[in-house]
This record gives C-alpha cells, structure tokens and sequence, in this order.
C-alpha cells in the first residue's frame, strides 16, 4: 500500500511537470512568433523608408535625367511616401507606397509614381499585401527637426521630415515604438 502511494505520488509529479513543460513550450512558441512578426515587419518597413526617393522638380541627376521629386504625405492613421520597392517580378522600381489600417489591418499598397497626388478610390484599387493582422491601434508622427517635437497632424510640404514614428497595437499588445530616419 505504501509503495503503491509513493509510486502514485511520482507518477502525479511526473504529469504536472509535463504539462507545465508543454504550456511553457505553447507560450515560447507564441512570444517567438510575435518577436518574429516584429522583427520582419520593422526590417521591412526599414528597408523601404532607406530607399526613399528624394530630390527637387527640375534637377539632374548623374545619368543626367531629371531627378524625381520627394514624396511625403501623412494623415491620420496612414503614410505615404516615393520608396524603391524590391519585391516581385511585377513590381520592381520606384513607386508611391501606403501603410495604413485598414478594417482590423496593417496595409502597405503601391500605386506607380505620376504627377497627381493618389486619392482615397485611387489607393482603394492599388495592389495590397497585409503586414500586421489584428490590429486595434495604428498612429503615425512625424519630426520635422530631430530637436523638435512630434506632430500628429502635418502639412504638406516640399521636404520630407526628418524621423518618422509608428505606434502598433495588435493581438491586444502594443508593439516597442517603430522609429526611422527618413531620408532627405
């Protein structure tokens, strides 16, 4: 009887270890992913604000064709800029991108750069691929100085600033604060 409890006692031990490794595995699983996710989206978006397209109306470039002007447009939950993609067959080349949330979605849409400015039915038709899903919270700031303060709201203008910031908040979790140098 006594071997019997010692040996029921082991055997409960034995269970409750196991799970609680296996939870613990489920939650690693879960937080690597997340950082994952993190990680390739900030890289991402990185990679694409190093690639800004820059320059005045009108000036020359080496090759001696006309520089492209800068592109740099904020509002209220989305930012648009002229960036060098380097994804895809299809869409190789400078074009005018947007990140925005949509519905419950961190979106990023190209359209390829032309004179006028892109409007709400223009970006709506633009080719799409979903960044963040879950999203509850997406908000953009701008400095237009690295000594100034961040501004939610900026007008257009003829310069690009010169950092830009973005706040994500998905699967009910806010992600560290996304911070780029914005090229000039």
């Amino acid at each position: 009887m006594v071997a019997l409890t010692i040996l029921t006692m082991v055997l409960l031990a034995t269970v409750t270890g196991m799970r609680t490794l296996g939870n613990t595995q489920v939650s690693i699983e879960r937080a690597t992913s997340r950082v994952d996710e993190i990680r390739t989206v900030s890289e991402f978006l990185r990679d694409l604000m190093e690639s800004t397209i820059v320059g005045g109306k009108g000036g020359l470039t080496m090759g001696g064709g006309a520089r492209e002007a800068t592109y740099f447009r904020l509002s209220e939950g989305a930012v648009e800029w002229k960036t060098n993609i380097l994804f895809g067959e299809a869409y190789g080349g400078a074009h005018v991108v947007r990140i925005a949330k949509e519905g419950d979605q961190l979106v990023l849409r190209w359209l390829e750069p032309s004179t006028a400015r892109p409007d709400a039915e223009l970006w709506a038709q633009a080719p799409a691929r979903t960044l963040v899903s879950e999203i509850q919270e997406f908000s953009v700031a701008v400095r237009e100085q690295y000594w100034l303060d961040w501004q939610q709201d900026r007008k257009e203008s003829a310069t690009a600033p010169a950092l830009l910031r973005l706040q994500i908040k998905s699967s009910g979790r806010f992600w560290p604060d996304l911070i780029m140098q914005v090229q000039r």
